[in-house]
Protein backbone atom coordinates (compact mmCIF):
# COMPACT_ATOMS: atom_id res chain seq x y z
CA UNK A 1 0.00 0.00 0.00
CA UNK A 2 0.87 3.10 -0.78
CA UNK A 3 0.78 6.77 1.36
CA UNK A 4 1.49 9.63 -0.75
CA UNK A 5 2.47 12.14 1.63
CA UNK A 6 2.23 16.06 -0.57
CA UNK A 7 3.58 18.79 0.80
CA UNK A 8 4.90 21.96 0.61
CA UNK A 9 7.71 23.89 3.37
CA UNK A 10 9.27 27.27 2.60
CA UNK A 11 11.87 27.41 5.04
CA UNK A 12 11.90 23.36 5.88
CA UNK A 13 9.74 22.72 8.53
CA UNK A 14 6.88 21.43 6.90
CA UNK A 15 9.29 19.06 5.24
CA UNK A 16 10.72 18.16 8.89
CA UNK A 17 7.33 16.90 9.87
CA UNK A 18 6.34 15.32 6.34
CA UNK A 19 9.66 12.81 7.07
CA UNK A 20 8.26 12.20 10.61
CA UNK A 21 4.92 11.25 8.82
CA UNK A 22 6.18 8.72 7.22
CA UNK A 23 8.67 6.94 9.61
CA UNK A 24 4.97 6.68 11.19
CA UNK A 25 3.96 5.29 7.90
CA UNK A 26 6.74 3.06 7.22
CA UNK A 27 6.15 1.27 11.09
CA UNK A 28 3.04 -0.56 9.41
CA UNK A 29 3.73 -3.53 7.88
CA UNK A 30 2.95 -3.50 3.94
CA UNK A 31 2.84 0.43 3.63
CA UNK A 32 5.31 2.37 1.65
CA UNK A 33 5.33 6.22 2.59
CA UNK A 34 6.29 8.85 -0.61
CA UNK A 35 7.11 11.69 -0.07
CA UNK A 36 6.70 14.56 -2.91
CA UNK A 37 6.37 18.60 -2.74
CA UNK A 38 3.81 20.61 -5.22
CA UNK A 39 5.11 22.91 -7.73
CA UNK A 40 6.65 26.00 -6.64
CA UNK A 41 5.25 29.05 -7.56
CA UNK A 42 7.33 31.48 -6.75
CA UNK A 43 11.00 32.39 -8.73
CA UNK A 44 14.51 31.84 -7.45
CA UNK A 45 14.47 36.29 -6.78
CA UNK A 46 11.60 36.03 -4.30
CA UNK A 47 12.71 33.39 -2.60
CA UNK A 48 16.41 34.97 -1.86
CA UNK A 49 14.43 38.05 -1.09
CA UNK A 50 12.41 35.98 1.37
CA UNK A 51 15.59 34.52 2.60
CA UNK A 52 14.32 30.84 1.86
CA UNK A 53 16.79 30.38 -1.46
CA UNK A 54 18.75 28.01 0.15
CA UNK A 55 16.33 26.24 2.29
CA UNK A 56 14.28 25.34 -0.96
CA UNK A 57 17.93 23.99 -2.95
CA UNK A 58 18.36 21.91 -0.09
CA UNK A 59 14.77 20.35 -0.48
CA UNK A 60 15.19 20.17 -4.31
CA UNK A 61 16.17 16.42 -4.30
CA UNK A 62 12.25 15.88 -3.12
CA UNK A 63 10.30 14.43 -6.40
CA UNK A 64 7.34 17.27 -7.70
CA UNK A 65 4.09 16.05 -7.29
CA UNK A 66 1.77 15.45 -10.28
CA UNK A 67 -2.29 15.67 -9.81
CA UNK A 68 -2.61 12.05 -11.13
CA UNK A 69 0.10 11.14 -8.08
CA UNK A 70 -3.16 11.45 -6.02
CA UNK A 71 -5.08 8.64 -7.86
CA UNK A 72 -2.35 5.89 -7.83
CA UNK A 73 -2.11 6.18 -4.09
CA UNK A 74 -4.13 4.36 -1.43
CA UNK A 75 -4.29 7.56 0.86
CA UNK A 76 -3.18 10.75 1.00
CA UNK A 77 -1.17 12.98 3.92
CA UNK A 78 -1.37 16.76 3.33
CA UNK A 79 1.28 19.58 4.71
CA UNK A 80 0.80 22.99 4.33
CA UNK A 81 2.19 26.21 5.97
CA UNK A 82 -0.41 28.35 7.07
CA UNK A 83 -1.20 31.78 4.75
CA UNK A 84 -3.73 33.71 7.04
CA UNK A 85 -5.65 30.38 8.76
CA UNK A 86 -5.59 28.49 5.10
CA UNK A 87 -3.41 26.35 3.22
CA UNK A 88 -0.50 28.20 1.35
CA UNK A 89 -1.20 29.30 -2.13
CA UNK A 90 1.00 26.57 -3.79
CA UNK A 91 -0.95 23.90 -2.12
CA UNK A 92 -3.65 25.37 -2.95
CA UNK A 93 -3.00 25.90 -6.94
CA UNK A 94 -2.21 22.21 -6.66
CA UNK A 95 -5.57 21.21 -5.55
CA UNK A 96 -7.18 23.42 -7.61
CA UNK A 97 -5.83 21.72 -10.33
CA UNK A 98 -7.73 17.94 -9.34
CA UNK A 99 -11.24 18.86 -10.87
CA UNK A 100 -10.35 15.95 -13.09
CA UNK A 101 -9.70 13.83 -10.54
CA UNK A 102 -12.91 14.88 -8.73
CA UNK A 103 -15.36 14.61 -11.81
CA UNK A 104 -13.77 10.88 -12.30
CA UNK A 105 -14.67 10.25 -8.71
CA UNK A 106 -10.89 9.04 -8.17
CA UNK A 107 -10.03 10.12 -4.78
CA UNK A 108 -13.42 8.68 -3.11
CA UNK A 109 -13.22 6.78 -0.34
CA UNK A 110 -9.53 7.16 0.34
CA UNK A 111 -7.73 8.32 3.35
CA UNK A 112 -6.87 12.03 3.70
CA UNK A 113 -5.16 13.42 6.34
CA UNK A 114 -3.43 17.33 6.67
CA UNK A 115 -0.96 18.17 9.17
CA UNK A 116 0.71 21.78 9.09
CA UNK A 117 2.93 24.54 10.50
CA UNK A 118 2.60 28.23 11.68
CA UNK A 119 4.52 31.02 12.79
CA UNK A 120 2.30 31.13 16.34
CA UNK A 121 0.56 29.25 18.46
CA UNK A 122 -2.71 30.76 17.52
CA UNK A 123 -1.55 31.80 13.72
CA UNK A 124 -4.45 29.55 12.53
CA UNK A 125 -3.36 25.75 12.84
CA UNK A 126 -6.81 24.41 13.54
CA UNK A 127 -8.42 26.80 10.87
CA UNK A 128 -6.18 25.73 8.32
CA UNK A 129 -6.45 21.83 8.69
CA UNK A 130 -10.67 22.29 9.24
CA UNK A 131 -10.57 24.58 6.16
CA UNK A 132 -8.24 22.32 4.08
CA UNK A 133 -10.94 19.15 5.08
CA UNK A 134 -13.61 20.85 2.96
CA UNK A 135 -11.61 19.80 -0.10
CA UNK A 136 -11.43 16.63 0.81
CA UNK A 137 -14.89 16.01 1.82
CA UNK A 138 -15.71 17.46 -1.74
CA UNK A 139 -13.17 14.61 -3.40
CA UNK A 140 -15.31 12.30 -0.98
CA UNK A 141 -12.57 11.01 1.16
CA UNK A 142 -12.09 9.83 4.29
CA UNK A 143 -10.83 12.23 6.97
CA UNK A 144 -8.25 11.09 9.56
CA UNK A 145 -7.17 13.44 12.11
CA UNK A 146 -4.41 13.15 15.13
CA UNK A 147 -6.31 11.43 17.91
CA UNK A 148 -6.18 11.95 22.12
CA UNK A 149 -4.75 8.31 22.02
CA UNK A 150 -1.57 10.27 21.05
CA UNK A 151 -0.25 11.17 24.58
CA UNK A 152 1.55 14.40 23.39
CA UNK A 153 -1.62 16.17 22.71
CA UNK A 154 -1.82 16.84 26.46
CA UNK A 155 1.34 18.18 27.19
CA UNK A 156 1.42 21.10 29.30
CA UNK A 157 5.48 21.22 29.97
CA UNK A 158 6.38 22.86 26.96
CA UNK A 159 4.48 24.98 23.87
CA UNK A 160 3.48 22.67 21.03
CA UNK A 161 1.85 22.26 18.69
CA UNK A 162 -1.05 19.36 17.44
CA UNK A 163 -4.73 18.76 17.99
CA UNK A 164 -6.98 16.28 17.43
CA UNK A 165 -7.26 17.48 13.39
CA UNK A 166 -3.87 16.58 12.51
CA UNK A 167 0.13 17.08 13.94
CA UNK A 168 0.86 20.67 13.91
CA UNK A 169 4.76 22.97 14.29
CA UNK A 170 5.10 26.31 14.73
CA UNK A 171 7.87 27.54 13.10
CA UNK A 172 8.46 31.04 14.80
CA UNK A 173 8.26 34.77 13.53
CA UNK A 174 11.37 33.92 11.79
CA UNK A 175 11.35 30.37 11.18
CA UNK A 176 14.10 30.13 14.13
CA UNK A 177 11.83 27.26 15.39
CA UNK A 178 12.29 23.63 14.26
CA UNK A 179 9.83 20.89 15.08
CA UNK A 180 10.08 19.95 18.54
CA UNK A 181 10.39 15.82 19.48
CA UNK A 182 6.90 16.28 20.44
CA UNK A 183 5.84 17.13 17.51
CA UNK A 184 7.10 14.95 15.31
CA UNK A 185 6.32 11.95 17.43
CA UNK A 186 2.57 13.38 16.81
CA UNK A 187 3.19 13.64 13.09
CA UNK A 188 4.79 9.85 13.21
CA UNK A 189 1.41 8.77 15.17
CA UNK A 190 -0.54 10.89 12.26
CA UNK A 191 1.60 8.90 9.73
CA UNK A 192 1.05 5.36 11.29
CA UNK A 193 -2.67 5.92 11.87
CA UNK A 194 -3.27 6.51 8.80
CA UNK A 195 -1.83 3.66 7.26
CA UNK A 196 -3.40 1.52 9.86
CA UNK A 197 -6.83 2.77 8.42
CA UNK A 198 -5.92 2.68 5.07
CA UNK A 199 -4.59 -0.76 5.18
CA UNK A 200 -8.12 -1.83 6.75
CA UNK A 201 -10.41 0.02 4.48
CA UNK A 202 -8.36 -1.91 1.92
Amino acid sequence: MQVLIVQYSLYGHTYQMAKAVAEGVQAVVGCEAVIKRVPETLSDEVLAKMGALEAQQSMAHVPVAAVEDLAKADAIIFGSPTRFGNMCAQMRQFIDATGGLWQQGALVGKVGSVFVSTASQHGGQESTILNFHTTLLHHGMVIVGLPYAFAGQLEMSEITGGSPYGATTIAGARGERMPSQNELAGARFQGEHVARIAKKLA
